[in-house]
């Protein structure tokens, strides 16, 4: 059969700087580098790559580099290079496309077309290395009142909350998806920060169990890795009822990541697709949820807060005032930018909103309704840097969820193809002379950095600001300005244009 696809990428070698000590050989899991011994000749088959630098990053030499192929279409603004090639892809396969991570479209990114404030002698700024500045935040419902216990002190324990020592969790990737040294990298880094990391929907394996003061267990329609010790082992629990690369979808591990340690933790046959259904099926309304929220409570004693996480799509005001009214703690919202490990590609690319908008209208909403204080609401789907924090905790948000920010810090290069299992650097592959590729110990502390430098930049920016606690800039809309936007959607996001 034909193939009309030419390769992404090229593979460039500098035959003067190369050594032939054959390292890139050794580290292609894709094969892309080839040695042929009888002609002491190194070659590459650039169909192969796909551009994740593992090659490039230790070539002791510095004689390589990847470059995108000048091969190109005639050019047209309706079919597109990406366009074509995706109808060659089905065409020759006939499947559904996957792809992983975040939607590489150009969607507007709003957290790029709002500027923050800042304190100009009216009132003053502080200085957040000599003065006070409180960046923990407590997730969960907060009571009405004040209440007493006989004696006269506070009564604290009437609905669990989550104490972050930063606005910062990492997001749900499981363990599957994801390698277990990846997840020990999370769970180290949110014990050493004084946070939470997420399981997602593939259950936590048994070494990981001691993480657990820190650790939120998920429950997913497939209910992976699901069970009374499970439940039991986490600091908190998170329903999963939608993913913003994949609303209204199941989620999809591919048979080829079931290995022994996934198939015991997550208890699914070796070798063969983990395929979420796209409800749960004790879910088909909110009186549904409220009972399965209900119930996780009632398993655990009423000691953990339940969490609810959703996609952003676009009655998302709605169902969360729905979400707020069933007896869950926190609502956590995902946008259509958020990452994946495997979804299919028009779904991940064409379905949901930005995380921005249905935050701002999720907090409109629930303050309307008089409820805001019912819940926490956390959210992800591509906040990049602690800017984007500042801004998200302005429009309403409590605390952001971050992951691909997360993957970077420890070695992902974006080269977005977590689905094939292949991953280089030992974080979205199951293959274990891939997975030893990640160190937990270095991965963790570059985890503690990014993080630790990202609240004393929140504390900078609250600082400017003349603010000094998450509970003050919490909603505080008036300290956001959009530049770019339309009258339309400056009303969605709550806040006025840059001069007013």
């Amino acid at each position: 059969m034909i193939n009309y696809l030419q390769p992404d990428y090229e593979v460039v070698r500098d035959k003067d700087r190369c050594i032939k000590c054959k390292v890139c050989v050794r580290q292609c899991a894709n094969k892309v580098h080839q040695y042929d011994e009888k002609r002491d000749v190194l070659y590459v088959d650039n169909s192969k790559c796909v551009n994740c630098h593992r090659c490039v990053t230790l070539c002791p030499a510095n004689a390589l580099k990847i470059v995108k192929t000048d091969h190109c279409f005639k050019p047209s603004a309706n079919y597109t290079e990406d366009i074509i090639k995706d109808i060659y892809r089905q065409a020759d396969s006939g499947g559904v496309l996957l792809s992983s991570m975040g939607t590489p479209k150009a969607y507007p990114v709003y957290w790029d077309k709002m500027l923050l404030n800042a304190s100009q002698v009216t009132n003053p700024s502080i200085d957040p290395l000599r003065e006070p500045m409180e960046i923990r935040t407590f997730l969960g419902r907060k009571p009405e009142a004040i209440e007493y216990e006989p004696d006269g002190s506070i009564k604290v324990d009437k609905y669990p909350n989550l104490e972050l020592k930063t606005p910062i969790m990492f997001s749900a990737m499981s363990y599957g998806s994801i390698s277990k040294n990846a997840h020990l990298c999370l769970a180290r880094a949110a014990e050493e920060l004084g946070t939470f990391y997420n399981t997602g929907e593939g259950g936590l394996h048994e070494d990981l169990y001691k993480y657990g003061a820190n650790t939120i267990v998920q429950v997913a329609s497939g209910r992976f890795g699901v069970h009374a010790d499970y439940l039991d082992a986490g600091r908190a629990i998170e329903i999963k009822i939608g993913q913003g690369a994949k609303p209204g979808i199941g989620g999809h591990l591919p048979g080829k990541k079931i290995g022994p340690d996934v198939s015991r933790t997550r208890m699914i046959p070796m070798g063969t697709d983990a395929i979420s259904p796209a409800p749960h099926h004790d879910i088909y309304s909110i009186e549904d949820l409220r009972q399965l929220v209900y119930s996780l409570k009632e398993a655990t004693d009423y000691k953990k807060p339940v969490i609810v996480k959703i996609a952003a799509v676009h009655n998302v005001a709605a169902i969360a005032s729905g979400i707020a009214r069933s007896g869950a703690d926190i609502i956590a919202i995902d946008g259509v930018r958020g990452g994946t490990g495997a979804a299919p590609t028009r779904i991940r690319d064409n379905v949901g909103i930005p995380i921005e908008l249905a935050l701002a209208s999720v907090d409109t909403r629930l303050r309307e309704e008089g409820i805001r204080n019912n819940v926490g609401i956390v959210v992800g789907g591509s906040v990049r840097s602690s800017a984007d924090v500042v801004k998200a905790i302005a429009l309403g948000a409590d605390a952001v969820y971050i992951a691909t920010p997360a993957l970077l810090a420890v070695g992902c290069h974006l080269c977005r193809s977590c689905h094939t299992g292949k991953c280089n650097w030992g974080i979205a592959t199951q293959e274990p002379e891939l997975v030893k590729r990640l160190n937990p110990d270095i991965g963790a502390r570059r985890l503690v950095n990014l993080v630790n430098a990202w609240s004393h930049e929140i504390m900078e920016i609250m600082g400017g600001m003349g603010i000094n606690s998450i509970e003050a800039l919490r909603g505080n809309r008036l300290m956001l300005r959009g530049i770019g936007l339309s009258q339309k959607e400056l009303d969605i996001l709550g806040i006025r244009h840059a001069g007013e």
